[in-house]
């Protein structure tokens, strides 16, 4: 069945970087685009990026446009996100989640999630 397992979450300082990763089984990895969602405190999923299946096209919420870079090694079976200037408002449990096609942000599975806090 599908797997995706998050790691690289932790606690930052505002300013700070992190990268997560997200591995992936139970599926051709290379054939669906994937996403990355949040939930932060108190709120509910969050949509924060997407990547088609060869990495060639990525898209971005607003909120995290220009600090925040997702990639997938299909070789792997992986997808990252980086994220760097990293801002109290990204505290939030991040999720990979696998899309429904090739290129969308509708997903239908989603892994247990890595925290990340920013605090000083």
């Amino acid at each position: 069945q599908v797997q995706l397992v998050e790691s690289g979450g932790g606690l930052v300082q505002p300013g700070g970087s992190l990268r997560l990763s997200c591995a992936a089984s139970g599926f051709t990895f290379s054939s669906f685009a994937m996403n990355w969602v949040r939930r932060a405190p108190g709120k509910g999923l969050e949509w924060v990026s997407a990547i088609n299946t060869g990495g060639g096209s990525t898209t971005y919420a607003d909120s995290v446009k220009g600090r925040f870079t997702i990639s997938r090694d299909n070789a792997k079976n992986t997808l990252y996100l980086q994220m760097i200037d990293l801002k109290p408002e990204d505290t939030a449990v991040y999720y990979c989640a696998k899309g429904v096609t090739t290129w969308t942000k509708e997903y239908d599975y989603w892994g247990q999630g890595t925290q990340v806090t920013v605090s000083s």
